[in-house]
């Protein structure tokens, strides 16, 4: 499809929010990670929009959350694109997949410090 015949406009954007709905299907079915960091949030974003006591709290305490659940599709995402590529052990492979799972792990002792420094900090 050369970009002349790409989509503009609503029917672009409509193509787009098709292609995300794909992706969070796929990444519910496919990876349990996901799910965990799903149910999740969904206990952690009505909390923190309640323990939150101003907005900026609230924004950063849920965003803390959803930042996990964005950076675990990226993670998936990685993975998949290195089964793809070949089942075989590879030294990049394994660091590719070890990076990305670093990234999430980062992102939930984020949300970690966070909501501590929120909820408990002076």
């Amino acid at each position: 499809m050369t970009d002349r015949n790409k989509p503009t406009g609503l029917t672009r954007l409509f193509k787009a929010f098709g292609n995300s709905m794909k992706g969070f299907v796929g990444v519910y079915q496919h990876e349990a990670a996901f799910r965990q960091e799903l149910l999740l949030a969904v206990v952690l974003v009505p909390l923190g929009l309640y323990l939150g006591q101003t907005g900026l709290e609230r924004a950063v305490m849920v965003g803390s959350v959803l930042l996990v659940l964005l950076v675990e599709i990226l993670n998936s995402s990685i993975e998949a694109v290195v089964d793809r590529i070949g089942l075989e052990r590879h030294e990049l492979s394994g660091l590719a997949k070890d990076l990305g799972s670093a990234a999430v792990f980062l992102s939930l002792v984020m949300v970690a410090i966070t909501w501590g420094l929120i909820l408990f900090g002076e």
